[in-house]
């Protein structure tokens, strides 16, 4: 029986929308490597930064000590059509899997782009538009950013140039035209319309692309057109800043009934969501207030995390980005074209990595077979088609229930449902088909992107 003290869906009312984004780097003592500039190898300074970012949004990447950033009053109004996101009680799920464990999902499905992505995604064009840009370049993996971002470009009248990754532009047309239908230039990548795609396309004849492939032509075609700025749906800092209204909302709604998580779990490519989630909660417990575990998941296909070094490497495969220590997989790794598009991105995001290195969270890796039996167990008990992304996160959330059902341990646990799946049918028939297989990346694999890292004094732990 359902706790009648707890309801199913716990809403936040508009007033108790945050208005200030949690910096998480402002509470952590040992603090993210900076991103140095590849040609001279020292800090990147926002001079530095300029030609490829917005003004405000480089102030944002460079700052690790402020606490709490004002989140602008149009930035809200936008937020306000769609936010606060509803956190739900799984009690069917719970049910389904015979676990003492209590189990929440905070869904950030609610939304045309059906994902987190339009809370950055709004942030960026809004701050182009300030600046008085005429637009703005990016890439897409699974296509969720493109579409939360040309949502975010017609709202504020900004052009949209999205390079997705070729093995997604193939796999989800329905999303490459919504998209379209809000005014987007979208582009399969690796392509033939940059030098930098070029050369790719050279060196991998018909390769499906990847996430830093597609960052590589996206920053060629904002450094090369008057008026253009770069923006990334992932992996930055500044974009885990705009994500952590997922966590400041998760952690307001679950105060509101006195609830108190034991385990946070999310899906892991980039690190904007997982980042986003975790955010407070690992405020918390950087300031000793509180303490928590936190479990990053991600795909076996690409395991930057679990088996990537932890060193400073190109952001990009083009090799044109800054510098970012993180776990990686090095920027020429290109993995197997799976379903997980949005987790395909060979490193992770520093901030994240500096946690993990301190042994503040834990990884995981699971293969795609067993995340999509997760997704449809989820779907048909829960009624809501995640994202195969998302159903990562799943996947290690009943793992952990069901860990709690042999230990008889009544733990909380709180996982990031971050979008829907209608546009990844392809992937759910394979699924239903017996058609889709499960790659990992033999040792030889990792070892040909790891000698492509760059090797100077300081460069790997």
């Amino acid at each position: 029986m359902a706790n009648q003290n707890i309801p199913y869906k716990i809403y936040l009312s508009e007033s108790e929308l945050p208005r200030q984004w949690y910096n998480l780097r402002a509470d952590m003592k040992n603090k993210p490597a900076p991103l140095l500039n590849p040609e001279t190898l020292q800090p990147m300074t926002a001079a530095d930064l300029a030609p490829v970012f917005c003004e405000e949004l480089v102030a944002q990447e460079l700052d690790d000590t402020t606490p709490f950033i004002d989140i602008p009053s149009k930035i809200r109004d936008y937020y306000k059509m769609y936010r606060p996101a509803p956190l739900m009680r799984a009690y069917r799920l719970e049910q389904a899997l015979g676990t003492p464990a209590k189990i929440y999902y905070k869904f950030e499905g609610n939304n045309t782009s059906g994902s987190h992505k339009l809370n950055s995604a709004i942030a960026q064009a809004y701050y182009a538009k300030k600046q008085g840009l005429k637009g703005v370049t990016t890439e897409t993996g699974a296509g969720q950013w493109g579409t939360a971002l040309s949502m975010a470009c017609a709202y504020f009248g900004l052009d949209c140039k999205v390079y997705m990754v070729k093995v997604s532009y193939e796999q989800k047309p329905f999303r490459r035209e919504v998209m379209r239908t809000y005014g987007a230039d979208v582009t399969p990548s690796p392509s033939d319309t940059t030098a930098v795609g070029r050369k790719i396309l050279a060196e991998f004849p018909g390769t499906g692309g990847s996430l830093g492939c597609a960052i590589s032509e996206a920053v060629e075609a904002a450094t090369t057109r008057e008026g253009y700025r770069y923006v990334l749906g992932s992996v930055l800092s500044q974009v885990m800043l705009h994500q952590s209204v997922i966590g400041l909302e998760t952690k307001a709604a679950l105060d509101k009934y006195d609830i108190t998580p034991d385990i946070i779990i999310g899906c892991a490519g980039g690190g904007s969501n997982l980042g986003g989630l975790i955010a407070p909660f690992m405020g918390q417990k950087l300031r000793g207030e509180a303490d928590y575990r936190f479990i990053a998941v991600e795909p076996a296909s690409c395991p930057s995390l679990t088996r990537g070094k932890y060193a400073y490497d190109f952001c990009d495969t083009g090799m044109v980005c800054p510098l970012a220590k993180m776990y990686t997989l090095g920027s020429g790794f290109i993995p197997a074209p799976n379903h997980a598009g949005g987790l395909r991105y060979h490193g992770m995001s520093s901030v994240l990595s500096q946690l993990y290195d301190d042994g503040l969270m834990e990884a995981r890796s699971v293969e795609q077979t067993a995340v999509f039996a997760a997704a449809e167990q989820f779907a048909r008990i829960e009624g809501i088609l995640p994202a195969p992304e998302s159903s990562h996160a799943i996947k290690v959330a009943v793992d952990e229930a069901l860990a709690c059902k042999q230990s008889g341990e009544e733990k909380t646990i709180v996982f990031g449902l971050t979008g829907t799946g209608y546009f990844d049918m392809t992937a759910y028939e394979r699924y239903n088909n017996g058609e889709m297989s499960d790659y990992i990346p033999t040792d030889e694999d990792l070892a040909r992107g790891f000698a492509g890292l760059p090797q100077f004094p300081g460069s790997m732990n």
